[in-house]
């Protein structure tokens, strides 16, 4: 039920537009000035605003402008006895949603409030919306507790104020494009598009294509102008994933771009000039890509202003289970199955597995289980068969290996080091050893 408030001096048409409008299904409100009304907006949620245009302490058309400043999704309906063509486009300019002249009001007062409270729920639908989105796609939204993720986290919120360049490095799948948009969530550029691209994914003429865009006639079947990322991006972000894989002649081009804000369109003799903050990542060593000769160094230093490490899922064991349980959600509400509890075993399962494709491998481990699973609760069972073949090699690997001193100790410490999901601190004070004993020993034996 849409909340409207009226604002007249006149205590007669107050109480029949209320009773008209009541009647209508609307909630009702008076106020019998512009101050009386300021407060009733301040202390109820209003949706539509009814106000005269001549009142005792000001102008309804000047009032119209405060309170779109104030509450900008809200919508004023201004109502005058003497309407002028001044007033009324004055009024439109402060932000009315429409000016009408008494004594026409009977007629038009309802179809037009419909109307205003129709925007005015979209609008709120569209905030609310928006607020989701940026808790999706902020740093808040990025799962896990570990150090070694809380601070790369830290590390991007401080830069993400900037415009500064940055270069997201780490294995495949440990969420760089994630953290770049978190990193555009958080800047003054959030208003604008975030474009990404994958470096990998296209051959050398379709990745300029892809950047910069082309004018027409440009080659065979440009039959019209099109744009890159680029400019689709002009104000905003663009994230280039796997950057490392860019051919070296578009390495150039994207150098101009960092330097001087402007590039060639394929087949255009001008210049376009955008502004656009690089988030950049990749899975490969640039230094040595340099050394190699397939990455420009003038390039790197460009690009690496800024450098966030992303941990492997290895070096957060910690983390995998609420990870686990956030896919878990995900994938029962799509396959609409009533899942909602993982086995102990199973859990145990997924911290010592190595997890080579990181975040994007436990996820694809989720949700196939989900499609397995019979029951309401996923357990060994519910593996990937190719899992479940690798737990029992290395459970015999194990078995078989057990009588040797060292084997037995880096079990043991593996296994008291799952027991503490991964808590290196906790994981010393039940072993009975100094923190430091336990670093060396986990680098002697391999463990994460």
């Amino acid at each position: 039920m849409a909340k409207v408030l009226i604002i007249d001096d006149e205590e007669k048409i107050r109480t029949l537009l209320s009773k008209i409008i009541s009647l209508e299904g609307f909630e009702v409100t008076q106020a019998a000035d512009i101050g009386e009304g300021m407060a009733k907006l301040t202390n109820t949620d209003i949706d539509v605003v009814i106000c005269d245009v001549k009142l005792p302490d000001g102008s309804g058309v000047d009032a119209a402008k405060k309170i779109k400043e104030s509450y900008p999704v809200l919508e004023v309906i201004l109502l005058t006895a003497y309407g002028n063509i001044a007033d009324g486009v004055q009024a439109i300019k402060n932000g009315a949603f429409d000016y009408i002249t008494k004594g026409d009001d009977n007629n038009k007062i309802i179809p037009l409030l419909h109307r205003a409270a129709d925007k005015v729920a979209l609008a709120r639908r569209v905030v609310q919306l928006e607020r989701q989105l940026g808790t999706k796609y902020s740093f808040d939204g990025i799962i896990g507790k570990s150090i070694q993720l809380q601070m790369a986290i830290e590390a991007g919120r401080k830069v993400a104020v900037s415009d500064t360049t940055v270069l997201l490095t780490g294995e495949t799948g440990t969420g760089k494009e994630v953290f770049a948009q978190a990193i555009h969530q958080e800047s003054h550029r959030k208003k604008y598009n975030f474009v990404a691209v994958n470096c990998s994914a296209f051959s050398k003429e379709l990745l300029e294509n892809e950047l910069f865009g082309h004018k027409a006639g440009a080659f065979t079947g440009a039959a019209r102008d099109s744009k890159g990322i680029f400019e689709e991006a002009n104000k905003g972000t663009v994230f280039l994933d796997e950057i490392g894989e860019m051919p070296l002649d578009l390495q150039a081009k994207l150098l101009r771009v960092l330097e001087t804000g402007e590039f060639m369109k394929v087949g255009d003799s001008r210049p376009t000039k955008v502004n656009v903050r690089i988030v950049a990542a990749t899975n490969r060593d640039l230094q040595q890509e340099i050394e190699k000769g397939n990455f420009r160094e003038d390039l790197y230093y460009r690009i690496a202003v800024f450098t966030i490490s992303l941990p492997s899922l290895r070096e957060r064991v910690g983390d995998i289970d609420a990870l686990a349980n956030h896919f878990l959600s995900i994938f029962s509400g799509k396959t609409k199955k009533l899942i909602k509890h993982m086995t102990a075993d199973y859990l145990s399962e997924l911290r010592q597995h190595p997890w080579k494709g990181n975040i994007r491998e436990l996820r694809n481990v989720i949700e196939r289980s989900v499609i397995l699973s019979d029951t309401q609760e996923l357990d060994a069972d519910s593996l990937p068969i190719e899992l479940r073949k690798k737990a029992n090699s290395e459970s015999m690997n194990k078995t078989l290996s057990a009588f040797d001193l060292a084997s037995a100790e880096k079990i043991h410490i593996q296994k008291v080091l799952n027991y503490t999901s991964g808590n290196k601190t906790k994981t010393a004070e039940l072993l009975n050893i100094a923190l430091t004993t336990l670093y060396r020993k986990m680098a002697q034996f391999g463990l994460e």
